[in-house]
This record gives C-alpha cells, structure tokens and sequence, in this order.
C-alpha cells in the first residue's frame, strides 16, 4: 500500500513496484484519513509511507497502524534527512527509513527486508543520533555483555525470530530464549525499536 499525498510520486512508485515479480500495489491513500481505514480494509503486508501528510503525520498514523494491524510492516519514504525523524518513526513501529533520493533498488530492498520482519535503515548520517533516554542510560553505565549476547542482540534487532538466530548460530532455540531474557534484564530495553537504538550506538548494527 502507498501512502503520498503526491499523486505523481504513487504513479511512479506503483509502476515500479507492479514490475517486481513478488510484489503488487493493492490500495494508495493521499492522507492519514484516507489511509487508515483503508489498510483495515486491504491489509497490506508492507505499507510505503511518506512522513509529511496532510492532516496526520506519518509518525502518528504509523503507531495507529501497527496497534490495529500489528502484522502489517510499514517502511517510510521521505524527504526528511534527520535521524530524529528515524527514530521516531521506529520508536512508532516502522521497519524501514529511506530516503526518497535513494535509487530504486533501495527501496525494493527496504520492501523486501520489512516484508521479511527485518530493519532496513538508509543512509547512515555523520551528525549523533538522539537517542532514548534509557538507551543512554544503560549505554553510559558500559552494561557488559557477552560476544554471543552482542551476536543476539544484532540478530535480535534485525527482525530475526529466536528460531531463525538459533538456525543462525548452530544453538537450541531454548539458548537463544535465555540469551535474550538475560539482554533484556541487563539493558532494561524491551521494544524492537530500543534494541536497534542500542545496536547500532554499540556499533552492533550498521545503519545502512
């Protein structure tokens, strides 16, 4: 599903997207009004989401759409550059942030990481990341954690599920289930949104 509220953006997108073998645009909405009920009706797998909406912002429609329809993913497309707006976005439920200068295989790519239940973010800025107060907490009292804890916690933070990182690092999905209830207990981080936030001011996860 796609979300602008310019038409000739949704023109194009819809045509490139409609050209990919293993995707179809099913529903476009030019505002938050419009969108929300129609992602009820439609349920879309991914919805391509602009941030600057008329009426509500792309932030506050994709909570609404992630609380109703928790297994619909959402990547934003925007002009904005900050990473304020990133976090926002993932703080809200996105699994995906590019920009709307990126080449087209970017975006098929951030389509098909979200459609996998993976994080794709691009590009990396040099300017700090605002992170969550807790985030920096915990990441200024150096929380020591184990190589294989990091290793999970990246794998964590991409999407991958406890069984595919078991899968991953050759484990009993039960280690990884431990593993993971003790990252939560020495970083008090619970959402996915908080994990990446962590991964990536560790250098765990590469935005790119």
């Amino acid at each position: 599903m796609l979300v602008d509220d310019h038409a000739v953006v949704r023109s194009g997108l819809a045509m490139l997207i409609n050209a990919q073998p293993d995707m179809k645009v099913i529903a476009e909405a030019a505002s938050g009004e419009e969108a929300f009920p129609l992602a009820l009706e439609t349920e879309p797998d991914v919805i391509l989401m602009d941030l600057n909406l008329p009426g509500e912002n792309g932030i506050a429609l994709t909570g609404r759409i992630k609380n109703a329809l928790p297994n619909t993913e959402i990547v934003v497309l925007t002009m904005l550059e900050d990473r304020h707006s990133m976090y926002q976005a993932l703080k809200a439920g996105a699994s995906g942030f590019i920009r709307k200068s990126a080449e087209d295989l970017d975006v098929m790519t951030a389509i098909r990481a979200a459609a996998r239940g993976g994080i794709y973010l691009y590009p990396a800025e040099e300017k700090p990341w605002p992170f969550d107060e807790k985030a920096e907490e915990n990441h200024d009292r150096n929380v020591h954690l184990t190589r294989r804890e990091q290793e999970i916690l990246a794998l964590v933070a991409k999407g991958h599920s406890n069984k595919e990182i078991a899968d991953m690092l050759h484990l009993s999905v039960k280690t990884v289930e431990t593993h993971r209830s003790n990252l939560i207990g020495k970083l008090q981080l619970r959402t996915r949104a908080e994990l990446v936030e962590y991964a990536i001011r560790s250098g765990l996860l590469t935005v790119e």
